[in-house]
């Protein structure tokens, strides 16, 4: 059949999305394939969902579809599942307790942090959700989470020494975790049931790891009712996910798929549920089997979403019920009472090898424990640092010895002041304490302070924090005086009005063009080098008008001339020059004889300076334009005020 008989046999209201060029028969077949795949993928960007699906199995008649290809399509069919059958019971809200406990908790499993890894935006999680890969990025930004980050050095070392007991509860499990990455499923299983029968507070997490052992064992009865247990509890995407893939494995695709969408329903962003889904969908698309287009469309007109497998499609009369479902069901009083249905509604959990009593246990267990479990998540321990334990010695900065200001966490998992830290990185480019390379670190210059850290020393250290927050703000006033201590940078001669770009490499101007930003002043001043004196009696401040940093952490400065100035005293500080200095106004000549002597003088110097511009070579002559612009024009006014900070501030 052609692209256009195609086009004529489709549903009527995609004719308007149609692309005109895809009905010529110079096109390729490959440009056929390529056609479709746009088609489809506006449709499904409008929600058409219906005609998406038939663009997208035509596509498979011209060529591989990879699952990737259908992030688009997914986000349709999950948009109408969140609108046409996510109730309040379907997307539970979390519980997430007084703010001390908060504080305490992963912002993914909501779980104790345990041993805490904080990212790049600094929030920080427990590790075990950054190991499983069950986020792509921060809940509590846009940031992307690598993954790749260590253990928080510092806070874990905090939360071992007030909650010795959880942090053990959170070893055990991350051994279990680490027996099923080693294959060794069977020890994982019985260190997982040692720990559930020992703790019943440690149920939940401890259950979805041994799911997976089971699910890997082949074990798929036992790994289905672990997982029912913790979706009764808990509802948690990661619980859903664990729960799809044991009926994914048992081969029930239909109810996997929508157990896959509640999944994304309630974290639309989980990484490994979406790859699941594209690559179901994927396979559901086939041109192969007609009834599976139906059954997708019918997504766009249940009040409950329900994706058949292509062998129920063909075979079930009755539509299969998932078990997210018959929870609702077991909620609204409405699933019959009769074990005949009860044996009905659980025949397609059934696989050849498991026994229906066996399913109608699991059944019956989990929809007993549902209310028990949903009490003891709410349940949740109240955590607080207790009195006799907390030490103001225990958040001090490793490098200034003062109490945190803005700390930060690299990525090898040491906290440091970031003051503190960014000064370091201006000599080298490792970690002051493991010596590990921060040069990526460094060249994303995104030290972002450690959220947990900072609202735990302004929490529980109040009068500290106050005490350091007012050393820190007097520093910065006695930076951002421009008469006293003024920052000099020794280098070359500086005129006002006149632009001066610098290559900035050495530590000691990188802190000082820094503290120049930081305090808001984003001036300094320029003198020549003196042999006798270290610099010269005179110089001219310079405005920074923008910075471009360089990955190695050297940076260009753009800069411009401002208010000249004479050194009264000099002094030192953190290795480079400072100066008290007293701004130089010109003298208003009033003298009509005078007056014109000085414009006379400067009419001349104005023309030298036209014919030594004119007459330099090519090179020369475009280098200058290039770095500080046209010659400027005849001054009106040669006694007027100096206009070079407007100048700066309008560029």
């Amino acid at each position: 059949m052609s692209l256009q008989q195609r086009a004529e046999d489709a549903p009527e209201e995609s004719s308007g999305f149609f692309i005109g060029a895809a009905d010529s028969d110079s096109v390729s077949e490959e440009d056929h394939h390529q056609l479709i795949l746009q088609k489809a993928n506006a449709l499904a960007s409008q929600n058409c969902l219906k005609e998406a699906i038939y663009w997208f199995s035509a596509a498979r008649r011209y060529g591989s579809v990879r699952p990737e290809q259908l992030s688009t399509f997914l986000v349709c069919i999950l948009r109408n599942f969140k609108t046409k059958a996510a109730g309040p019971d379907a997307l539970p809200g979390q519980n997430r307790g007084s703010s001390s406990d908060v504080m305490f908790d992963c912002p993914n499993c909501r779980s104790f942090l345990g041993e805490a890894v904080t990212i790049a935006c600094g929030h920080t999680y427990c590790k075990r959700c950054l190991q499983r890969r069950l986020l792509s990025k921060c809940k509590l930004c846009p940031e992307a989470v690598r993954g790749e980050e260590k253990t928080n050095v510092l806070l874990s070392g905090l939360l071992d020494k007030w909650f010795p007991d959880e942090l053990k509860k959170c070893k055990t499990l991350c051994k279990v975790d680490e027996l099923c990455r080693r294959k060794r499923f069977q020890e994982a299983v019985s260190l997982a049931t040692n720990a559930i029968q020992s703790d019943s507070e440690m149920t939940v997490a401890v259950r979805l790891s041994r799911a997976e052992a089971y699910m890997a064992l082949k074990q798929y009865c036992q790994a289905l009712e672990d997982t029912e247990f913790c979706t009764g509890s808990s509802c948690s995407a990661e619980a859903l996910f664990r729960k799809a893939m044991v009926l994914y494995e048992m081969g029930h695709v239909d109810e996997s798929l929508h157990v896959f969408l509640h999944c994304l329903a309630v974290d639309e962003d989980f990484p490994c549920a979406k790859r699941q889904v594209e690559k179901i969908l994927c396979d559901l698309l086939s041109p192969d089997d007609e009834n599976v287009k139906v059954g997708l469309r019918e997504t766009t007109q249940n009040t409950s979403p329900h994706l058949r497998s292509k062998t129920l499609v063909a075979n079930s009369q009755v539509p299969l019920q998932s078990p997210v479902q018959r929870q609702h069901q077991v909620r609204a009083g409405s699933a019959p009472n009769n074990l005949d249905n009860d044996e009905k509604r659980w025949e397609s959990l059934e696989r050849p090898g498991l026994s229906r009593a066996h399913s109608l246990r699991m059944h019956s267990s989990s929809c007993g424990l549902t209310k028990g479990l949903k009490q003891v998540a709410k349940a949740k321990t109240s955590r607080s640092v207790p009195d006799n334990l907390l030490d103001p010695n225990d958040m001090e900065c490793s490098l200034c010895m003062r109490l945190f200001y803005e700390p930060v966490t690299t990525p090898c998992g040491h906290t440091f002041c970031k003051n503190c830290l960014e000064r370091c990185l201006d000599h080298t480019p490792q970690c002051p304490l493991c010596k590990e390379s921060l040069k990526e670190y460094l060249a994303c210059r995104k030290y972002m302070v450690t959220t947990v850290l900072d609202t735990l020393i302004k929490q529980y250290l109040s009068q500290e924090h106050a005490e350091r927050t007012k050393a820190h703000l007097e520093e910065t006033r006695e930076l951002s005086d421009l008469t006293k201590n003024v920052p000099i940078f020794v280098c070359t001669m500086a005129y006002p009005t006149v632009p001066c770009p610098l290559h900035v490499f050495e530590p000691r101007y990188r802190l000082m063009i820094r503290r120049c930003m930081d305090t808001g002043t984003q001036q300094f001043g320029m003198c020549i080098n003196d042999p006798q004196k270290g610099f010269a009696d005179y110089g001219c401040m310079l405005i920074i008008r923008s910075i471009h940093f360089l990955p190695d952490g050297r940076s260009v400065v753009d800069t411009v001339g401002g208010k000249r100035f004479r050194v009264l005293s000099r002094g030192m500080k953190d290795g480079y020059s400072t100066a008290d200095i007293e701004h130089l106004e010109d003298n208003r000549v009033e003298d009509n004889d005078d007056l014109e002597k000085l414009q006379e003088l400067h009419d001349e110097v104005y023309e030298q300076a036209c014919v030594w511009f004119q007459n330099l070579k090519i090179h020369f002559h475009n280098q200058i334009l290039q770095h500080f612009g046209p010659m400027p024009e005849r001054e009106a006014d040669i006694q007027g005020p100096p206009t070079c900070r407007s100048r700066a501030l309008s560029k």
